[in-house]
């Protein structure tokens, strides 16, 4: 969202009203995405429910396939796809980015790029420092936490391999090449809630058989 914030500015200044209404409206996209996956989060682990996560990724998956259709007729209604291809990728963005933010307690931002090079920086910094000049008790020895390294650099290098991959889907198939990743996504989504719904449903199943047996039982009763 740097981009998007830093765009809004610029354009302000310029006068283009339009450029700066469009940004306004993908930034807002992506906080509603940040803010749904918050709620479904919130709500679900109130619920002690195996699938906080998982009810994101299903939506997550759900606005995949969306904009797969939305893209396929992006030439021939390009005024009024365009901008919802747009907002539904900001919000899907929204969504994921806090997915990661909530399950890692604030300590990975997946779209973030800049934040995680940062603090990829920061590790390997930490990595090279020297610490034979420091006194034994003086101060403490500088370590680099070598786990949150190797996370950020698996990130960033399937970041880079999701890009490649990305655009090489695009140039051959189009916005069809989503589609694989949804399904993927639902896949995943689709353990959790199962494990979920699977006993509500067999509570509705024992009650149902339960009612029938006592209007069984009721009809069976002889009368007075």
């Amino acid at each position: 969202m740097t981009g998007i914030v830093s765009l809004i500015a610029d354009e302000f200044i310029l006068g283009n009203m339009l450029v700066v209404f469009t940004g306004v409206c993908a930034l807002l996209s992506f906080i509603s995405g940040a803010a749904t996956t918050a709620i479904l989060i919130n709500w679900a682990r109130h619920r002690q429910m195996s699938s906080e996560y998982a009810m994101s990724l299903a939506l997550e998956a759900m606005l995949l396939l969306l904009f797969g259709l939305l893209g396929a007729n992006l030439e021939t209604y390009v005024a009024v796809i365009l901008p919802s291809t747009v907002m539904v990728l900001c919000f899907i963005m929204g969504l994921q980015n806090a997915i990661v933010t909530k399950l890692s307690q604030a300590q990975i931002r997946t779209t973030h790029v800049t934040g995680l090079v940062t603090d990829l920086g920061i590790e390997l910094g930490k990595l090279i420092y020297w610490n034979r000049r420091h006194r034994d008790g003086t101060s403490s020895l500088v370590r680099a936490d070598r786990d949150k390294l190797g996370i950020h650099l698996l990130i960033l290098s399937m970041f880079f391999v999701g890009g490649v991959s990305g655009a090489f889907g695009f140039k051959h198939l189009g916005f069809i090449a989503t589609l694989p990743l949804a399904f993927l996504l639902l896949l995943m989504a689709a353990i959790p809630m199962y494990d979920d719904i699977a006993p509500r449903l067999l509570r509705l199943r024992q009650l149902k058989e339960l009612k029938q047996s006592f209007s069984s039982a009721a009809d069976k009763a002889p009368e007075p």
